[in-house]
């Protein structure tokens, strides 16, 4: 067989777990010995391998694995065989030059009285910095809080226009439903003091 499956004794070790497929034909479809697919049934090959299932890859169907545990001289066809496997990269922190690392906070400060309304993870997202920063300008206990001068984040481009009214729509429809959970809590204990 010239196409194997993604990670063949991983594949063996699954379809030894869960069909009932001859050592021959898995032996086939993994490119391995058949002495090799009776060791991993023994437990003594490929121990501590995870099984991988091939269903879930797109490897193989669930017919073709019931067509072929029904006759044992038929032998597993590769459905589709993975060849590029997509790794995502994560984010790079962004390096912020040290001209610009008072920005961060000067936009703190100034979402802090245009926006009060916004919570510390919703500042804390749009300029980039962390909920203690913001917990600790919004007490004004910074240490550097005497020289912070409160500048807009959209002119510092620390974050769009767009997406600081999105944070501030989303702010205030909390704000609304906490109203409304309020209202609703006094009308219940109103009603169950009567």
């Amino acid at each position: 067989m010239s196409e194997t499956p993604f990670m063949p004794k991983a594949t063996a070790v699954w379809l030894v777990e869960n069909t009932t497929l001859t050592f021959k034909q898995i032996a086939m479809f993994c490119n391995l010995h058949e002495l090799e697919i009776k060791g991993i049934a023994d437990g003594d090959v490929a121990k501590g391998i995870k099984a991988y299932n091939p269903i879930l890859a797109g490897q193989l169907t669930r017919e073709e694995i019931d067509n072929c545990s029904k006759n044992p001289q038929k032998t597993l066809s590769l459905n589709k065989k993975t060849e590029n496997v997509e790794v995502k990269e994560r984010k790079k922190p962004k390096y912020t030059p040290l001209s610009k690392r008072q920005d961060r906070p000067d936009a703190i400060l100034w979402l802090c009285k245009n926006a009060p309304e916004l919570t510390d993870g919703q500042i804390s997202k749009l300029v980039g910095s962390t909920k203690g920063t913001v917990s600790l300008i919004r007490k004004r206990s910074y240490w550097n809080f005497s020289n912070l001068k409160a500048r807009d984040p959209v002119i510092l481009a620390l974050c769009s226009q767009e997406i600081y009214e999105k944070a501030l729509e989303k702010a205030k429809r909390r704000i609304v439903r906490e109203k409304k959970a309020k209202l609703k809590q006094e009308k219940l204990e109103s009603q169950n003091e009567q």
